[in-house]
């Protein structure tokens, strides 16, 4: 049901952008408007997101850790797993930026015996699949600068360059065009055939998929199919990036459903779950060193308590005490 949702909420956006611009005749408002909008509500919906997280009090010393920590000289202790300082915790957010190092040992269960066996196992695919979805995001983003630059940074060539090496067709087949698609496509099919994760999913874990799958398949079938007006798109992207924006005539449809999709993403950014973006580098359980046994970290909330020792309640009550026969420490 939650996916069926998503999927008309994303049906309903393309039929709302080919009703805008083919029916209404609406380009300022697809080309332009709503573009700024999208930005505008991505940036400022991520920096208060960011404040908010910031301002989140973190009272005690959480950091995560898998590996020895460290103590007395003679015991190795685990430098990326279990970090001490500020360097360790670097390399391991790095690592966990980069190559998704928790990910990797995430572990799959399963009941064997008719539930007799609980049995754990190694599960790589969806590790494979997330970093393939994100390296191949990221680059298709940065070969986008093309269109929002001139003159084109020297980098971009060269990743565009290498994206199309196998020179497949014409215009060359882009890699990490496909390798997006097939990504997004087995994240949303593993919460459709997997129970477990089905029934943790809701609409809000479908509806980014259905986004960018939209937008790749949006963006392939512009470049190799239904072909656009390139100079009069960079005319116009370029005129957004300048805050100078100019909506040239001839652009096709498709290239109106491509960019409201992105606006749509942008838009619906800050308040989805696509913000572990940020949310990974604010994460205390990440971002920590794991120094308890070097350093005494002390609750900030903590009060002062007045404390009646056994020493004072005996000063106070002596007297009471051996007249009632009850021993004392001090006569």
């Amino acid at each position: 049901m939650g996916a069926l949702l998503s999927f008309f909420v994303v049906i309903v956006l393309v039929l709302l952008a080919l009703a805008g611009i083919k029916g209404a005749g609406l380009y300022v408002l697809f080309g332009t408007i709503i573009p700024y909008a999208a930005v505008a509500t991505f940036i400022l919906g991520v920096i208060l997101r960011v404040i908010k997280w910031s301002r989140s009090p973190v009272p005690f010393h959480i950091p995560t850790t898998c590996g020895q920590e460290k103590s007395l000289p003679w015991i190795k202790y685990s430098k990326l797993e279990s970090p001490a300082g500020t360097m360790g915790v670097i390399g391991r957010m790095a690592l966990e930026v980069l190559l998704f190092r928790s990910l990797f040992r995430n572990l799959k269960t399963e009941q064997r015996d008719d539930g007799a066996k609980l049995v754990y196992g190694s599960n790589k695919w969806l590790w494979l699949g997330g970093l393939a979805f994100h390296w191949s995001m990221l680059i298709v983003i940065i070969r986008h600068l093309r269109f929002f630059t001139q003159p084109v940074p020297f980098f971009v060539n060269i990743i565009d360059s290498l994206d199309g090496f196998l020179q497949i067709g014409t215009p060359h087949l882009l890699m990490t065009g496909v390798i997006l698609l097939l990504a997004v496509t087995y994240l949303f099919l593993r919460r459709v055939f997997i129970p477990q994760v089905r029934y943790i999913s809701l609409p809000a874990d479908y509806l980014p998929l259905f986004l960018i799958m939209g937008i790749a398949t949006s963006g392939i079938l512009m470049r190799y199919f239904f072909k656009v007006d390139i100079i009069h798109v960079k005319e116009l992207t370029l005129g957004l990036a300048t805050l100078n924006p100019n909506i040239p005539a001839g652009i096709g449809v498709i290239f109106y459903i491509h960019l409201f999709l992105i606006s749509s993403l942008f838009a619906y950014f800050p308040f989805s779950k696509l913000m572990h973006m940020g949310g990974v580098f604010l994460s205390p359980t990440r971002n920590l060193a794991n120094n308890s046994r070097m350093k005494r970290h002390v609750n900030p909330w903590n009060y002062p308590v007045k404390v009646h020792t056994y020493e004072e309640y005996e000063d106070e009550f002596r007297e009471k005490m051996k007249d009632a026969g009850i021993p004392v420490e001090k006569e």
